[in-house]
């Protein structure tokens, strides 16, 4: 068949199959995107804006409204914790101090620390003492407290700068779902940048964060492992100004792996103010049961599951 043929035989099929039906449907897709105004950033005054407010909090220390949900949404069964009052205490470059008291009668629900390496729990209902470090994970459904990180808190509280050295930063533009004043689910535009950053095995996606496009603040920052699952999902909501400083009222954060979801919610808070180093010690309580955990490698090499080796 000649190249002039087959042109014809194709003309001929896009002129005759419009005219029967049962070939072409049209469908409306339910769509519906916000039409609230829009700012504009461009890619380097993102990256100014998380390196600027990342320079701006030294520290901080504030009282809490703790809530706690732990389970499987993908089995379909969560618990819901009683709301706790708490107390939080960072410092750069990566000290962290949360203390939760139980409703009414006050006394410690858990009690935890973090040097940035190494961190330690208390939790007195159990009489518990764990300490570890902080890349060693227990992933234990049973005793949630357990799997609780101070680390993974202060990285979700507190942005992160742009490490020039060891990372690589782009915007993308994406969408989010939003409701709008009418109580109804919308897409609308926002900005992504994506932190790429060279680990032992390569470079690899770090993080991103979410900005919304009605005020260029900081909506969302998911926080990545090296082999790309998402380690921590933190969202941020109901911007105050505190000490000078736009600071979120709202933070969730959530720990997939773990299990565990945590919402803090500011009643109080400082930031800049002097924090100590007695501040952040948290010593043994005579009589606990000290619980390390060990992530010793394996006859191979590699590392094993982590275990509890009791003093």
């Amino acid at each position: 068949m000649n190249r002039f043929r087959r042109i014809q035989i194709v003309w001929l099929f896009l002129a005759v199959v419009p005219l029967s039906g049962c070939l072409f449907r049209t469908r409306k897709i339910e769509r519906q995107f916000s039409t609230a105004p829009l700012k504009t950033a461009t890619q380097q005054e993102l990256l100014d804006y998380i390196n600027t407010e990342s320079a701006k909090i030294q520290s901080m220390q504030a009282t809490v409204d703790i809530d706690t949900s732990v389970g499987d949404q993908k089995k379909g069964k969560i618990t819901d914790y009683k709301q706790i009052r708490g107390y939080v205490l960072a410092r750069k470059p990566a000290m962290l101090r949360m203390i939760g008291l139980y409703p009414i009668v006050r006394n410690t629900a858990f009690d935890m620390v973090s040097d940035g390496t190494d961190f330690k729990l208390w939790i007195p209902a159990k009489n518990k003492f764990v300490v570890g470090r902080n890349d060693t994970e227990s992933h234990n459904p049973d005793q949630p407290l357990e799997n609780l990180r101070p680390q993974h808190i202060y990285e979700a509280l507190l942005l992160g700068a742009i490490d020039p050295q060891n990372e690589i930063a782009v915007r993308e533009n994406d969408y989010e779902t939003v409701v709008d004043s009418k109580g109804h689910r919308v897409e609308q535009p926002d900005y992504e940048v994506n932190v790429i950053r060279k680990g032992d095995k390569g470079w690899y996606l770090s993080r991103k964060v979410a900005f919304s496009r009605t005020d260029l603040l900081p909506r969302q920052q998911r926080i990545y492992d090296e082999q790309g699952n998402v380690a921590t999902d933190a969202r941020y909501e109901n911007y105050k100004e505190y000490d000078g400083i736009k600071f979120p009222s709202r933070i969730e954060i959530e720990r997939p792996s773990e299990g565990y979801d945590i919402t803090l919610t500011i009643v109080k808070i400082e930031l800049n103010k002097s924090l100590t180093n007695e501040q952040f010690a948290l010593q043994q309580p005579p009589g606990a049961e000290v619980m390390r955990l060990d992530n010793k490698p394996s006859k191979g090499g590699s590392s094993g599951s982590p275990k509890y080796v009791h003093d």
